[in-house]
């Protein structure tokens, strides 16, 4: 599983995000293990109250466990993780949290630890943790038998569509997905080696090469958004000099916006419109979709806790019996037989315990797996949406090469026959053509 932490402060920000059922279809505490409090923000309260005795800023170590897409591990399986790295960075008898996310058909574990010693009141110091997590992440791939990542694979085989925060905000205005965006551009490069071509392959995907304001080269799209390519297209600005020479000719951004929205007409923004307008309905009926099977699982996993909860009060009272009271209870002690009885409960108490955690993983894994379904549709529906306003993007930058003699009803009239039948007809035979020719 992918393995990410950090060394960090701001206790009860953590808590309140750990916590938070915005982003998250459910969210479960596990474990609170070396603290008084019995609830998260107390628990984090604590640490940052002790952190305080210390000149320590970034007193806890918070680590987020990512399992494959497909694979169902069951809680033992995060806690059998979780303790390895415990063991191996040096964490074993601090204090811990460990909470539970599903989100998006996924189940993935966050566990928080205290940086602080408290019996020297030192923060304990965690050398190259991110090479030991990338040696723990490697061998639970290899034990659970998961495709391994090509990042843990290789450094050199990392995927190059990392994006930035900056990227992603701007790609979402956008309406697409940023690593389809990084792709059309570096397609872009790719397919060129002068300035013409390039400039070409960007406007036939709906994009203008522009010059920028401090950028020198980038590219516009019909929303006015300005992209860098030396960003985007994954290109060092002296390589895009060398191909595309000086960009003080090209025009400006303004004048790029300008000649975009004159040529952009009320028909094409309208057609624009209502892909969005369509996209947003589908996907506002998978939310309502979403939301009911999510109030859904949510009372199955309240009936089925309750059900263990009644179980476990009868079966606690049927095991209490047996250890009788009063003079019956001296000739057990006597007999021996209260130490083999008190043995026996103890076992069937634990068998309790392994078998209602069962039973919560089958439940959870028939709820993810429901869950992963709806979340196949959704990506499908986003990617219709996002295909559909990759392909408007193209009619803006082939719109100004259509006939404007008959204005924009030979537009539509063009979009509405696109996917019509072309067979063509048969002719009119001879005769019909030239009796034609006599009519008055």
């Amino acid at each position: 599983m992918i393995l990410k932490a950090k060394e960090r402060g701001d206790a009860p920000q953590l808590a309140r995000y750990l916590l938070a059922m915005r982003d998250n279809d459910h969210v479960a505490l596990h474990d609170l293990r070396g603290f008084a409090s019995d609830n998260l923000p107390g628990a984090f309260g604590e640490a940052d109250a002790i952190a305080r005795g210390t000149s320590c800023e970034k007193y806890l170590f918070s680590m987020s466990l990512n399992p494959p897409p497909a694979a169902n591990v069951s809680v033992e399986g995060f806690e059998q993780a979780i303790a390895r790295i415990e063991q191996k960075l040096g964490l074993e008898n601090q204090p811990r949290a460990i909470v539970f996310h599903e989100k998006d058909g996924r189940r993935h574990a966050h566990a928080v630890w205290s940086r602080i010693d408290r019996n020297r009141m030192r923060a304990i110091n965690m050398p190259h943790y991110k090479v030991k997590l990338r040696d723990v992440s490697r061998k639970l791939y290899l034990e659970h038998g998961w495709d391994m990542p090509r990042g843990l694979q290789d450094r050199s085989l990392r995927d190059p569509l990392n994006f930035t925060r900056e990227e992603w905000q701007q790609a979402k205005r956008a309406g697409l997905d940023p690593r389809e965006l990084k792709t059309v551009f570096r397609q872009c490069w790719q397919a060129s080696d002068n300035k013409a071509s390039f400039e070409t392959a960007l406007k036939e995907r709906g994009f203008r090469l522009a010059r920028g304001d401090r950028r020198g080269f980038v590219a516009v799209d019909y929303r006015g958004e300005v992209y860098s390519l030396s960003r985007f297209a994954g290109v060092k600005p002296k390589e895009l000099e060398a191909r595309l020479g000086d960009s003080k000719p090209l025009r400006s951004v303004d004048e790029i916006k300008a000649e975009i929205a004159q040529g952009m007409t009320e028909k094409l923004k309208a057609f624009i419109k209502d892909a969005e307008r369509d996209a947003k309905q589908r996907l506002a009926v998978i939310a309502f979709r979403k939301a009911d099977m999510v109030g859904r699982h949510q009372h199955e996993r309240q009936e089925l806790w309750a059900a263990h909860e009644r179980r476990a009060q009868t079966e606690t009272k049927l095991r209490s019996e047996r250890l009788r009271k009063g003079f019956s209870g001296i000739w057990q002690r006597l007999t021996g037989r209260y130490g083999k009885i008190k043995a026996q409960n103890e076992r069937e108490a634990l068998e309790t315990w392994r078998r209602d955690r069962a039973e919560k993983d089958a439940l959870t894994f028939r709820q993810l797996e429901e869950r992963q379904t709806l979340q196949r549709e959704i990506q499908a529906q986003r990617g219709i949406a996002a295909q559909e306003l990759m392909l408007l993007r193209e009619d803006v930058s082939r719109y100004p090469k259509l006939d404007h003699d008959n204005g924009n009803d030979h537009y539509a009239r063009e979009r509405e026959t696109k996917y019509v039948d072309e067979t063509p007809k048969r002719p009119r035979p001879e005769r019909h053509r030239r009796r034609r020719s006599f009519d008055p």
